[in-house]
């Protein structure tokens, strides 16, 4: 059995925490869903057809990419009669990402510390 140290132990708790979001921009499709739509403010968003087409793939797929971002806080949505409009909402996934790389900054400013 692996003893970790406590940096060790902070960063991979981030990471166990985090999972859904890494896994959610590990795909390629969402990567170009997410770069696509930080193109467009809140205010206009983009639909979801303009986005299949954009990417490539089809409406259902696009469709099921997108729920999975919303489902972590990546992507909100607004209704304008029977239009819906997709956007970016970054601050949560930012927030995850910083708390991810202070813990790694952590553990390697300890391993530093424990060398020297």
């Amino acid at each position: 059995m692996t003893t970790y140290t406590q940096a060790q132990t902070e960063a991979l708790k981030e990471f166990k925490s985090d999972v859904n979001h890494l896994n959610a921009l590990a795909n390629a499709s969402r990567q170009k869903l997410i770069m696509i739509l930080s193109t467009v403010t809140p205010e206009h968003g983009i639909k979801v057809n303009d986005l299949a087409d954009a990417i490539g793939l089809s409406q259902p797929a696009t469709s099921h990419h997108l729920k999975t971002l919303h489902e972590i806080g990546m992507v909100d949505s607004r209704q304008v009669g029977n239009i819906v409009y997709y956007f970016l909402t970054l601050d949560d996934t930012i927030t995850r990402l910083e708390r991810l790389t202070a813990a790694l900054r952590r553990q390697q400013a300890s391993v530093a510390v424990a060398v020297h």
